[in-house]
């Protein structure tokens, strides 16, 4: 939300297309604060689920696969779910304060598009999957 706050148009890519093809193009700053905003988002996503399992491996004898599986998966999703419930679906779909609405853009219906982050929240489901199961193998089998 802060990088939003700062200049929504960071977040472009990840508007409702209608949004999308209503402004021009990212300016190739945007583009770089994109890339900023996307190294510290995937930093955040896989670093607290890697940490927290890393925590939980020192705090056992033998942590097994299956629990570091469901505590890295857990936080990924759990962090998933927050987005689309709080983020998505009650700040920027049911609020939609100012700051979320790219100037020209003001009472397009894509902004009220729940599905559209239905979509997102599948496609952040199938990450964590992912991401869970590369640190669970990481911590127990290579750490």
């Amino acid at each position: 939300m802060g990088a939003i706050y700062h200049n929504p148009r960071i977040e472009l890519h990840n508007y409702p297309k209608n949004v999308q093809g209503a402004v021009h193009p990212k300016t190739e700053r945007e583009k770089r604060q994109t890339s900023v905003v996307g190294i510290i988002f995937m930093v955040i996503l896989i670093g607290f689920p890697f940490v927290s399992t890393m925590l939980l491996n020192q705090g056992t004898s033998r942590l097994s696969l299956s629990d570091a599986y469901i505590n890295a998966f857990g936080i990924a999703f759990i962090f998933n779910l927050v987005d689309l419930v709080i983020l998505d679906w009650l700040i920027a779909c049911t609020i939609t304060p100012r700051f979320l609405v790219i100037p020209g853009t003001e009472g397009m219906k894509g902004y009220k598009d729940y599905r559209m982050h239905v979509r997102g929240f599948i496609a952040g489901t199938v990450l964590s999957i992912a991401v869970g199961a590369v640190i669970a193998l990481l911590v127990v089998y290579i750490l």
